[in-house]
């Protein structure tokens, strides 16, 4: 995996400065400079509130958990992915980490523990891939007809079956449990620090329980889908924004239609760490189906990178002190009631094996 993971990296810067090469840096950081502070700012806002958005439709399907620990949790995921050398499973290996903790009405001590941490995270990725492949389908009706739309549309089709036929089997694997939901278990068991590997493998059966317990009520499970198919409509409403602040004129389909197959492309190069080049290479493509100068895609995708690290960053440096804290009071409790991670297993392991992955 380290050397999958460094070959795509390589192949992504590769890809990277070749467009960047091709369209000249100095006319796309001019293209950059025209959205201005406000508009970078605007941009900002706007990601707030789709990532508020996320953490309501991780609430929906998970109504037993504080909406305020899903949303940190959820933006704590979503930094790592992007700003950390990490794949979108490394993401999510984070995102469990931070969603233990307070928060859960359903326990009588008011805390999440890791089996509810990580079939919560298990059906939010599941309600989002639900509501991603409805969204991509809607993205493929909005760009057929449209010149040169056929180098995505056959291969976007592909991957939307493919997708269909992953998150089907997921779903089966999750309601039918068993040695399934073990090797689930111990494959995330893998890749987090040894003194939480054995809380999570320990506890295979109440992993289970609580992952039937959320399929339960399928209709929350709808509820979770729709919501994010919503938030990702929204995503496309600030696509369609941020090219009109760049002197880019589209409809708001066409802005559905280049978000929807983007984030189809984007999910199909979850293993290239921060989908570096890949993201660029979409945005240009799609940009000139619509017939948009691709110093302009290019200028947008600099401008989301920039976006991310400027809500990624903080959230992590927020989250490690909050770890911090976290393991300095346990360490000044009595040993015999309290046994937390070493600090140092959690630097050196987790996040060597997220590195090692990179997860979105």
């Amino acid at each position: 995996m380290k050397t999958l993971t460094l070959i795509l990296t390589i192949v992504g810067i590769a890809v990277f400065t070749a467009i960047t090469a091709w369209q000249g840096i100095g006319p796309v950081l001019d293209t950059v400079r025209h959205i201005g502070i406000g508009g970078f700012a605007l941009m900002v806002a706007v990601q707030i509130a789709i990532d508020a958005g996320l953490g309501l439709a991780w609430r929906m399907a998970c109504p037993d958990f504080a909406f305020w620990r899903l949303a940190g949790a959820r933006l704590v995921r979503d930094a790592a992915g992007a700003c950390l050398p990490f794949s979108q499973l490394g993401g999510m290996a984070l995102g469990i980490r931070a969603t233990l903790g307070p928060g859960n009405r359903k326990n009588p001590d008011g805390e999440t523990h890791w089996p509810e941490a990580v079939s919560a995270n298990i059906v939010d990725v599941t309600t989002e891939v639900l509501g991603q492949v409805a969204f991509i389908i809607l993205a493929l009706f909005c760009l057929v007809g449209h010149h040169g739309a056929h180098r995505y549309v056959w291969p976007v089709i592909a991957g939307a079956c493919f997708l269909i036929c992953g998150i089907t089997g997921f779903i089966w694997t999750q309601q039918r449990g068993g040695a399934s939901v073990r090797r689930i278990a111990g494959f995330l068991g893998n890749h987090i620090a040894a003194e939480w590997r054995t809380a999570l493998i320990g506890n295979t059966d109440e992993f289970q329980r609580r992952l039937d317990a959320l399929w339960a009520r399928p209709w929350q499970i709808g509820l979770g889908a729709v919501t994010h198919l919503t938030v990702w409509m929204g995503s496309a409403g600030m696509t369609w924004l941020c090219y009109r602040l760049l002197g880019a004129h589209l409809s708001f389909t066409d802005a559905i239609a280049i978000e929807g197959v983007e984030c189809g492309i984007m999910s199909a190069s979850f293993l290239v760490p921060s989908s570096l080049g890949v993201q660029e290479a979409g945005y240009v493509g799609l940009g000139m189906i619509f017939g948009i100068d691709p110093k302009i895609s290019l200028g947008l995708s600099l401008l989301r990178r920039g976006r991310d690290l400027v809500i990624g960053v903080p959230v992590l440096a927020l989250w490690q002190g909050n770890e911090m804290r976290r393991l300095r009071h346990a360490r000044a409790l009595p040993a015999t009631l309290h046994a937390e991670p070493d600090p140092d297993a959690f630097e050196s392991e987790s996040f060597e094996a997220h590195g090692s992955r990179r997860a979105s």
